[in-house]
């Protein structure tokens, strides 16, 4: 949940080079029904993209990402910044599938702070998510280069919290000194994974839904994040860095000591949920992220700009967990990323750049997926 890390903030960071991404562009377009009915049917699919058909887009103006699907197939929970909804820092709303109705969706955070990587609990009747309002109520501060280099901010103040629909926050599920923040939840609900810097590195752990039973996947150093688990629940997919020359390391540890790190170089791994049988599975270069299982568990959607040698675009590719047969899935100009295939199988959710105008709008797409 796929980001940094708040996962939003790749947006804001990694589209700063390409069309950029996370600035309030102050030219959102209001998402009435007369807007949605503007956009026919598949218009907005390219004609290389053969695994996704009738494309429809779903929200329409501002930064949109990380929509993630409830456990009935029926409902998307995300996260945006919107100023004509009044939000100039990441907060999270849901809608049905199909799209909402009116000015804006429900926002089910507290509208303080930052927030990200929200996901639905068993039952859909509560939602995930991360957010720094404990440590301020003001929107932190995003840095996007330090030396010339981009990078993600890696907020100390991110907990983790459960919030009823309504927005009532019902739990608290971390409370460690540092960055909590990225979870997602196993298939049968029973398990959440995320990311933590706990241990002094970034890495993965696991917990019980009602915050119990913390247990750490990963130990390799580097930034572990972005992890979703297979539909079967017995494995991870997620990105990594992982700096091994010591100029590399010192850059990497520099960075993480004041709350940052560089996402220019990552690559994806899977591994059982106790870390074991670790595997690399890309070795493409660049910016591989946001991975999320195919429905076989057998391949991995994910989104990358190894393809361009200038870096400033992302498409969704597929790979095989074994690293053979990648094959490109989108073919925008700009930038598309955070796949999720829901729970039946049968469509893709995404976020993208197409159709914004010209502007520097992302917003969220759901596709009927063709295998």
């Amino acid at each position: 949940m796929n980001y940094l890390m708040s996962k939003s903030n790749i947006l804001l960071l990694f589209l700063v080079v390409l069309v950029s991404c996370q600035n309030n562009t102050g030219q959102a377009e209001q998402a009435t029904e007369e807007t949605k009915e503007e956009v026919p049917t598949d218009t907005l699919r390219f004609e290389q993209e053969r695994h996704i058909q009738n494309i429809r887009q779903l929200t329409f103006g501002g930064d949109n990402a990380e929509a993630y699907f409830s456990f009935d197939n029926q409902s998307l929970v995300f996260q945006a910044t919107n100023s004509e909804w009044g939000v100039e820092c990441d907060q999270i709303f849901y809608m049905p599938k199909e799209g909402y109705q009116g000015k804006q969706p429900p926002m089910v955070s507290t509208g303080k702070g930052r927030t990200t990587c929200s996901y639905f609990m068993p039952g859909d009747s509560t939602i995930i998510y991360a957010s720094t309002h404990l440590g301020a109520e003001e929107c932190p501060e995003t840095p996007r280069m330090v030396n010339g280099k981009y990078v993600w901010p890696v907020y100390a103040s991110f907990d983790i919290f459960v919030a009823d629909m309504e927005g009532n926050i019902t739990d608290q599920l971390t409370d460690s000194p540092g960055y909590d923040a990225e979870a997602t939840l196993s298939p049968d609900g029973s398990l959440i994974v995320f990311t933590s810097d706990r241990s002094g590195d970034l890495e993965l752990y696991t917990m019980k839904t009602d915050g119990s039973e913390v247990k750490q996947v990963t130990d390799g150093l580097g930034y572990d994040g972005g992890a979703f688990f297979s539909p079967d629940g017995s494995k991870l997919i997620f990105r990594a860095s992982r700096p091994q020359a010591e100029e590399d390391i010192k850059v990497y540890q520099d960075l993480l000591a004041e709350g940052l790190v560089q996402p220019t170089n990552m690559e994806l791994y899977v591994c059982n949920i106790d870390g074991s049988d670790l595997k690399k599975i890309t070795d493409l270069g660049g910016a591989n992220w946001a991975p999320y299982f195919h429905p076989s568990s057998e391949k991995v959607i994910f989104a990358t700009n190894h393809h361009t040698e200038s870096g400033r675009r992302f498409n969704l590719f597929m790979i095989n967990l074994d690293g053979t047969g990648l094959e490109q899935i989108t073919f925008d100009e700009a930038f598309d990323s955070f796949p999720m295939f829901s729970p039946d199988g049968k469509q893709l959710v995404f976020s993208s750049n197409r159709n914004n105008g010209g502007t520097r709008d992302t917003n969220v797409f759901l596709a009927d997926w063709v295998d």
